[in-house]
């Protein structure tokens, strides 16, 4: 090989890596067949004691987890990772975070030993085209993740990974990111959005904390005001939350909590049947309202 020759195939080099590479993600991706799309859940979390209690709302995880075909991987959008520019888990053996104080150690004991998957993230990061898409190895899983994926699969046998809520964006733009995930729905990867849809710890009533039903009526009107819209598919109020008047200001005093709901409903289709569960308030000023798409 002369001079000439070797320093075309140098150059060559890293358009070669980085075909294979896409091939790989690509063959990776079309492994992940399904027979027809995923559902898509937005659970409302609450309480990191929801973890380990047994109350209502974990019946309703269970109950849905066990309508739903085992997928073979999870992408979870988590209230509890805010960044700035758009991040998702690239590890092998994701960490259990316990990002939370004050509760009894039996929480803090939980581990949900999940595998993570590299490919799954990777395979993410190509199919976002609006954004660039960050790999990381350092979050693992939080526990508005690990908190409710435990009781629909409570052997951690799925692949799981999360991805991280840029705080720059606006609602818009979250929920056009949101779309560009609906792919991955029919290769049998279940996207969960965990969060709240009425979230205000300020105003928590701790007099009520056990009291389930208990609302103030700002929560239940805004509560009630989402879910009408939700059943009608009409999402532009909803993305638009931060016009609709004094109860929804109230309900979603900063927006971490609420904007996983915003990306459960991007992924819905026309005409896709939607269940609510878990619909109840707690402390009055917080919702455990969820929802089940597909």
């Amino acid at each position: 090989m002369n001079r000439k020759q070797f320093l075309a195939a140098a150059a060559a080099l890293p358009l070669a890596g980085a075909a294979m590479k896409l091939k790989s993600l690509n063959k990776f991706v079309d492994g992940l067949e399904s027979s027809q799309a995923m559902p898509v859940l937005f659970l409302g979390h609450g309480s990191p004691m929801n973890a380990i209690e047994e109350n209502e709302f974990v019946q309703g995880f269970r109950y849905i987890g066990s309508e739903i075909e085992k997928p073979k991987a999870i992408l979870v959008i988590s209230a509890h990772w805010e960044t700035r520019g758009t991040f998702v888990t690239a590890m092998e053996n994701p960490s259990t975070i316990h990002d939370f104080g004050g509760f009894p150690q039996a929480l803090f004991d939980v581990q949900y030993p999940a595998p993570g998957s590299p490919e799954l993230a990777e395979a993410v990061q190509q199919t976002i085209k609006s954004k660039e898409i960050h790999l990381d190895d350092k979050w693992g899983l939080d526990h508005g993740s690990w908190s409710v994926v435990k009781h629909l699969y409570p052997n951690a046998d799925v692949p799981i990974i999360q991805m991280s809520i840029d705080y720059s964006m606006s609602p818009a733009q979250h929920y056009a990111l949101a779309k560009e995930l609906a792919v991955l729905r029919k290769k049998g990867v279940l996207i969960i959005g965990s969060g709240n849809n009425v979230h205000n710890l300020r105003m928590v009533s701790w007099q009520h904390l056990n009291s389930v039903g208990y609302a103030f009526d700002w929560a239940q009107e805004a509560n009630e005001r989402m879910k009408a819209y939700i059943k009608d598919g009409n999402h532009q109020p909803l993305i638009d939350f931060q016009n609709q008047g004094s109860a929804f200001q109230l309900a979603i005093p900063t927006p971490e909590h609420y904007l996983p709901m915003i990306y459960a409903l991007a992924l819905q289709e026309k005409n896709e049947p939607l269940q609510i569960f878990n619909d109840a308030a707690v402390a009055g000023s917080l919702c455990m309202t969820s929802l089940k798409i597909g």
